[in-house]
């Protein structure tokens, strides 16, 4: 076997899976290879993995540094529940009593544990340190790494300590990990854990299932807040408050609301905090209303909103609380209220603080309050905080994009910031270049002189929010950049010089309109349509009542996916079971019989004829050509160009990707369906598969009428509809 197809195997073994997501495979190869690595991924790309699988296959065991306990506690129990040995996984931290840390310690020598979790705190105590110099260690997880970096969201000082206690307990390789980190950040994290030379792993920031709108923060935000939650019925929540306060009463009022909700933040006793984090899990309360001290490391796949009812104190802290929604790949909606007030207020909570702090702190607040009120595409402003492009305009699915508006050229007004910033040297932040430009005389600009500037109140004309759209819009196309080392000062690029000598048509969205609020939520309502509801419903209550039994949150069983999966193929024998992706052998030995016990009565008494029973399944005729087929979709290679690179034809070539992704492996072939797919075709195609009792291409043909639909077409979208909702 190739290594590829070991991994594979061990990854179907251990946590049922059949493919690798995005970086996974490559990052896992480059630990196993002993070669450090930086890994930056979004919360729900798989991070955790990318330890867990590894660790399970290399000699001696790894150690995961995490600030989170309980992450630490609820990744073990995952572990556990994929392998049939409690002591696998271990973590010590500060919740352990005495005998208990024994117990661990014996595991460890004994060699049953392949993964450790441990708090940066525990890394430093001397008996750790002296005990774990006594073990093989096969490789170093530095997880939430961006703890690391004073730029970061979360900076941690003893996060600066790791690499000495590293050194000190024995070399090994050493994986960082983490969902959010600017270019400034991720610098500083590999400097100083001494791996500058590490292997760099950058995923996608973009999260296309994530729907983004920041809504004004007015008197009523109670009421509206608590007409959303109602309209989420059924479905598991995070409210985001800054302050312990904010976080009782409001928790207290969609109580007595008729919401069941409970409150999390750091001031509260242990056992309590616990207490309540359970109770979300368990899906004995629907949210959780908390500070940043919430959603860390929480494995919780099926939350369906996000609410920040304040304003972060930064992009990359918003972007990583978002990211607790829909980690599934299902509905996940991201809501956040604001108000100009919230940010004044944050920025005087800085003031006692050094003055390079505040510098710091007053920047990452000027990003947060430009997303906030900016009009651009919200998915686009994130992207680019990151140092990622996004090639489109309109993403479909965020606020600003679901609005109508019109595109004003402003190539006047990027004329004058431009010579502006070079005016003044280039040492200034956008809202000291707005102020000279707007004509207002604040003592900055004052003192400095900056009202005797050419272009003091050039643009007074022009409203602030306009003119900082301006300066958003010019970072984004690469006329200015901000210098992160003096705090955001902007800089005129190249681009921006060139621009300067031949002016071309530079546009700004103004003047937004709202469409109907509920238009934009039932847009971004997503479901699995293909799937069995009744079946389902019953399965989720059998999944319910097994958690409650064995103690464990209903995801750890079965993630929703899975229960969908088995709703739409309704398997009935251990091998089917194996085959429904996330639940493997492990899992299937584990839980499949209650589970299928339920299928198989189900089925009997419906008299459902099954897709199992009615598809005549086809392979790839080996596994090169499988891959091959694979990499050059992931590389949006046109699927007639590509059969005729393979010397077949193109029903040939569908045959191979149907195999495929009946086999389990999600394929995103969007990009050629877009290409030759009338969308109101496509839509009624997906409608009646929908509705279908089987995927059968003839009975669809016959339904939708050959004159009308082309089998091609029907075929393509078939596929797009198993991949997106049965893998």
């Amino acid at each position: 076997m190739t290594r590829h197809e070991e991994l594979i195997a061990a990854l179907q073994h251990h946590f049922g899976f059949d493919a690798f997501k995005g970086n996974q495979e490559a990052i896992i190869q480059t630990v196993m290879e002993g070669k450090d690595s930086f890994v930056l991924m979004p919360t729900g790309g798989g991070k955790s993995l990318c330890y867990q699988l590894p660790s399970l296959l290399m000699d001696g065991m790894a150690i995961v540094i995490s600030p989170l306990i309980a992450l630490m506690k609820n990744q073990v129990d995952a572990m556990r529940n994929f392998s049939e040995e409690d002591g696998v996984a271990h973590f010590i931290n500060s919740s352990l009593s005495r005998p208990e840390i024994a117990q661990v310690k014996k595991d460890v020598l004994d060699g049953k544990t392949k993964l450790l979790y441990l708090a940066p705190e525990s890394l430093t105590k001397a008996e750790n340190i002296d005990f774990l110099q006594g073990v093989k260690i096969s490789f170093y997880a530095i997880d939430e790494a961006h703890c690391i970096s004073e730029w970061g969201h979360d900076f941690r000082p003893e996060y600066r300590n790791i690499q000495s206690m590293t050194e000190r307990i024995g070399r090994a390789p050493i994986m960082a990990l983490t969902a959010t980190a600017t270019p400034k950040v991720q610098h500083d994290i590999q400097k100083n854990l001494c791996m500058l030379d590490a292997v760099v792993f950058k995923s996608s920031f973009n999260r296309p299932n994530l729907y983004y709108e920041v809504r004004p923060k007015t008197d009523d935000v109670d009421k509206e807040l608590i007409r959303y939650i109602r309209s989420m019925e059924g479905k598991s929540g995070i409210v985001y408050c800054l302050s312990r306060k904010s976080v009782e009463d409001l928790a207290a009022t969609l109580r007595v609301n008729n919401i069941s909700a409970l409150p999390y933040h750091a001031g509260m006793a242990p056992l309590a905090r616990a207490t309540n984090q359970d109770a979300f899990l368990m899906e004995k309360c629907q949210v959780i209303v908390a500070t940043i001290a919430f959603g860390m490391g929480i494995d919780k796949p099926d939350v369906r909103f996000v609410v920040h009812y304040d304003i972060p104190k930064s992009l990359e802290g918003y972007y990583q609380e978002t990211g607790r929604a829909g980690r599934d790949g299902g509905e996940g909606q991201c809501v956040c209220f604001y108000s100009p007030k919230d940010i004044e207020r944050l920025r005087k909570f800085q003031r006692d603080k050094p003055v390079s702090e505040q510098e710091i702190s007053n920047q990452l607040l000027f990003e947060t309050q430009s997303y906030a009120e900016s009009s651009f595409c919200r998915r686009k402003l994130l992207l680019h905080y990151f140092g990622e492009e996004y090639d489109q305009d309109n993403c479909g699915n965020c606020d600003n994009c679901k609005k109508v508006y019109r595109m004003a050229n402003e190539s006047e007004l990027l004329m004058l910031t431009l010579e502006t910033v070079l005016q003044v040297n280039e040492k200034f932040k956008a809202e000291h270049i707005v102020d000279i430009l707007h004509g207002n005389r604040t003592a900055a600009v004052t003192s400095y002189n900056h009202n005797e500037l050419e272009n003091f109140g050039a643009a007074e004309d022009d409203d602030e929010q306009t003119l900082h759209a301006v300066i958003r819009q010019a970072l984004i196309a690469g006329y200015l950049k901000k210098d992160i080392e003096s705090y955001g000062d902007l800089k005129v690029t190249a681009e921006g010089k060139k621009y300067m000598k031949h002016p071309i048509l530079f546009e700004v969205p103004l003047e937004v309109h709202d469409e109907e609020e509920e238009e934009v939520v039932e847009a971004n309502m997503t479901g699995s349509a293909a799937a069995d509801e009744v079946l389902f419903s019953i399965l989720k209550d059998l999944r319910k009542k097994l958690s409650k039994r064995l103690n464990v949150p209903p995801f750890v069983i079965f993630q929703d996916p899975s229960l969908e999966a088995i709703a739409t193929t309704y398997p009935v024998t251990m091998e089917e079971l194996q085959n429904i992706p996330g639940v493997g052998a492990g899992k299937a030995k584990r839980y499949g019989e209650e589970f299928l016990r339920v299928v198989k009565e189900y089925v009997e008494d419906n008299d459902i004829i099954r897709p199992e029973d009615l598809r005549v399944r086809t392979v790839a005729h080996d596994s090169t050509r499988k891959i091959s087929i694979i990499q050059a979709i992931d590389r949006r290679v046109a699927l007639d160009d590509l059969a005729e690179s393979k010397g077949m034809s193109m029903d040939e070539m569908l045959e191979e990707i149907e195999a495929i992704v009946y086999s389990g492996t999600k394929l995103n072939i969007n990009y050629f369906i877009d290409e030759v797919v009338d969308p109101d075709e496509e839509e009624d195609i997906i409608e009646y598969f929908q509705h279908a009792e089987n995927d059968n291409i003839k009975l669809a043909m016959e339904k939708l009428g050959y004159d009308d639909y082309d089998e091609l077409h029907v075929r393509l979208v078939r596929i797009k509809f198993h991949s997106e909702l049965g893998n």
